[in-house]
């Protein structure tokens, strides 16, 4: 008997500490921006996460089956909508990420992240959990690798690497075996190794991006300028923080882009060494349980698309808080449902939903 489905199943504990977070992000870009260009745009914010939840509950709502029997035509759809942002898209500080829609910005490459998701969760679910042969694995990087190329011509360089741990996450889950995992880590490795001096993949900017993390203070006003006053900004705030909108490097304008890829270090600044733990400590707390979520799936196709959720997830927020403290190079990686910014939202939001709908039908025969 097929058991009635209903929101009660939906994950509320989950959803608690997302719109906690959330909250966080609003007073965050608030103080942030107060007396710069920026002003308002924690209310844009607020309307971003208003349409995150409907979207959110909408997908939720839609059986992930049907999205994972939908997904070769989206994958279609966002192959396109990456050669046209190529052709037609908008152009900013010499990259083209954006498509314009009115007074909209609307950027593809973050929605193929959820595509993606579905696709490899769709991919090797297919499979049946046998042992993944070299063919098998061939065919996974292609399915990946065809936007990660398109991508990275825009060039976005920062997007483009988070569609590699929704491979990993695929292939991990997938059965791929130890020498086989050996074995692409070395050719990884090699293939790294050649793109960096090769020169024909990365901009010159992009390289001096990469490696100014190692040794900010060799060019203290061009590429290693962000890292320094993203270090000064959390070394400033000390264990309690200076306060909301005290913060000097925040306030000061010192900071670049506060209410987007180094909120982190606003926040730290503000609240010290005690509210970065703790919002960390919520971070760790979402990712736990959507981990939890993904254990009592009804299928390996739930699990997968879950466990896609949190590895891009926990590689966006290893990447943005290692950035802000020196330890990552700046790839321009928004901190998940704190970075001001639409597409990273609405695209979260979603995220949530699809694993929001994968709970809900743990029961579901």
């Amino acid at each position: 008997m097929r058991r009635f489905l209903s929101f009660r199943d939906f994950d509320w504990t989950l959803l608690s500490m997302v719109l906690l977070l959330c909250a966080v992000s609003v007073f965050e870009i608030y103080s942030a921006t107060l007396h710069t260009k920026y002003a308002g745009y924690h209310n844009k914010q607020l309307l971003w996460i208003a349409a995150g939840l409907v979207c959110m509950f909408i997908f939720a709502k839609i059986d992930y089956h049907l999205l994972l029997d939908w997904v070769p035509w989206a994958y279609g759809v966002c192959l396109m909508a990456l050669l046209a942002v190529l052709a037609l898209g908008h152009k900013v500080l010499g990259a083209r990420r954006w498509i314009s829609i009115g007074p909209m910005h609307f950027q593809p490459s973050e929605w193929v992240k959820l595509v993606l998701i579905l696709a490899v969760a769709r991919y090797f679910a297919n499979l049946g959990g046998r042992s993944l042969t070299w063919k098998d694995i061939f065919k996974s990087f292609l399915l990946v690798g065809l936007p990660m190329l398109l991508v990275i011509r825009q060039p976005d360089l920062g997007t483009t690497l988070t569609y590699t741990p929704i491979l990993v996450a695929g292939l991990f889950l997938g059965g791929i075996s130890l020498r086989q995992g050996l074995i692409l880590i070395s050719v990884s490795t090699v293939l790294v190794v050649g793109i960096w001096s090769s020169g024909k993949l990365l901009k010159p900017y992009q390289k001096a991006r990469l490696s100014s993390f190692l040794n900010p203070d060799n060019d203290p006003r061009g590429t290693g300028y962000q890292i320094r006053q993203s270090l000064i900004a959390v070394g400033s705030g000390g264990i309690w923080g200076k306060g909301l909108a005290k913060g000097t490097q925040t306030q000061g304008d010192f900071l670049p882009i506060p209410h987007a890829d180094f909120i982190f270090a606003a926040f730290s600044e503000e609240h010290g060494f005690v509210g970065a733990i703790l919002v960390l400590l919520l971070y760790f707390s979402i990712l736990m349980r959507l981990i939890q979520n993904a254990q009592t799936a009804a299928d390996l196709s739930g699990s997968l698309i879950i466990m896609g959720i949190v590895a891009v997830l926990t590689f966006q927020i290893a990447v943005n808080v290692g950035m802000v403290i020196g330890f990552m190079p700046v790839t321009g990686i928004p901190l998940p449902l704190m970075s001001y910014g639409g597409s990273s939202v609405l695209f979260t939001f979603l995220a949530l939903g699809a694993a929001m709908n994968v709970r809900m039908r743990r029961f579901v025969n």
